[in-house]
């Protein structure tokens, strides 16, 4: 495993603010995990760049974020709108290596990791990566920052659909399942899903995350009640471990099948 000055944020899940169909706002969920991404980007006032490819660059997605971001937690927002507007590679290259914090937000992880690629993305937050801009975000902005995904990006689609093992950016070497405690049917689909993949998948409530420094793990949350769990199969024995917030253990400890 090559060591870098790499910094990443992935959070299981939680509500920042949305707009209810019905009137109102969803609670804001998060803060305490934001507070710690915008903490170790070193920044009084961090550049946030916001990627809501996964959500087709919904409108009401992007001003929620550059929002909360900016008027809350007091950092200086952009957004890259990959779906909706049209950039030379200069201009992402740009808006990406200037930012000192990238945010990734949820949706559907298969079409934007094919975005992304498209438009040579993926290249680009490694570079990202080896600058020690803090990479980050919820959802399948978690899980794009892993080997591999649990993901349900074909239930946009056929809501009946399986949740899918996706390929992701391999930043850390392990599976991640997001919202492990909202959406019942998950843990069904990682135990079988894990049962044909090597190494370990990290399941994630939603308001926990996995913050990684360099070579160094843990686990953070900003509610009492989330957690996280180390998930494998060793000797045909099924193992599901909950992991300890805020301990630092190695990454590569964390990763082991042990």
């Amino acid at each position: 495993m090559r060591l870098l000055i790499q910094k990443i944020v992935a959070i299981g899940g939680g509500e920042i603010g949305r707009p209810k169909e019905g009137g109102g706002f969803h609670p804001i969920e998060t803060t305490l995990i934001d507070k710690e991404i915008i903490k170790i980007s070193n920044k009084k006032k961090p550049k946030v760049l916001f990627l809501p490819t996964a959500s087709s660059d919904s409108s009401g997605y992007v001003s929620v974020v550059e929002n909360y971001f900016k008027k809350k937690l007091g950092c200086k927002v952009d957004s890259l709108l990959l779906v909706k507007q049209n950039y030379s590679f200069k201009e992402i290259k740009e808006k990406i290596l200037s930012s000192d914090i990238i945010y990734v937000g949820g949706g559907n992880t298969l079409k934007m990791l094919k975005i992304w690629k498209k438009f040579g993305v993926d290249k680009l937050l490694e570079k990202a990566r080896e600058k020690g801009i803090v990479l980050s975000g919820l959802s399948a902005g978690a899980i794009c920052w892993f080997k591999l995904g649990n993901s349900d990006s074909r239930k946009f689609k056929n809501k009946e659909a399986d949740y899918i093992k996706l390929k992701c950016l391999n930043f850390i070497p392990a599976l991640l399942c997001p919202h492990f405690n909202k959406e019942k049917d998950r843990e069904i689909s990682l135990k079988k899903m894990m049962k044909k993949t090597s190494g370990v998948a990290i399941a994630l409530d939603n308001c926990a995350a996995l913050e990684v420094i360099g070579d160094k793990a843990r686990l953070i949350a900003s509610k009492q009640s989330a957690g996280g769990y180390k998930i494998f199969w060793l000797k045909n024995k099924f193992k599901k471990e909950e992991l300890v917030k805020n301990k630092w253990i190695d990454l590569a400890e964390l990763v082991k099948k042990v």
